[in-house]
């Protein structure tokens, strides 16, 4: 797969197929940090919620079992990572609570 097809597939993933099954990742992200933070008494965020569901992708990648859907949800993970921080940088810059 190039890298041209990963990027396409993890748009259609993210901006389609599993936002319109999950909802936004945002808010998929902020109910899950949510939880962790509850079951770890640690405060997470939905952007390390992005992050360390990338980081389990890498995991798998590394073990060399991973599949191109392993390299597809890591893109989408960044992407999502990416568009979480850039909200929170301009909810900081206009005085908003970050996601």
């Amino acid at each position: 797969m190039t890298r041209a097809e990963t990027l396409d597939k993890a748009k259609q993933c993210v901006c389609g197929q599993r936002e319109n099954e999950y909802g936004s990742p945002e808010d998929n992200f902020k109910a899950i940090a949510k939880l962790w933070s509850a079951y770890k008494n640690v405060d997470f965020s939905a952007n390390d919620v992005a992050m360390m569901m990338a980081l389990l992708k890498i995991a798998r990648i590394r073990t060399g079992t991973a599949t191109e859907d392993s390299f597809v949800d890591l893109a989408g993970y960044a992407a999502c990572g990416a568009e979480i921080a850039s909200k929170n940088r301009i909810n900081t810059k206009h005085g908003k609570e970050n996601v």
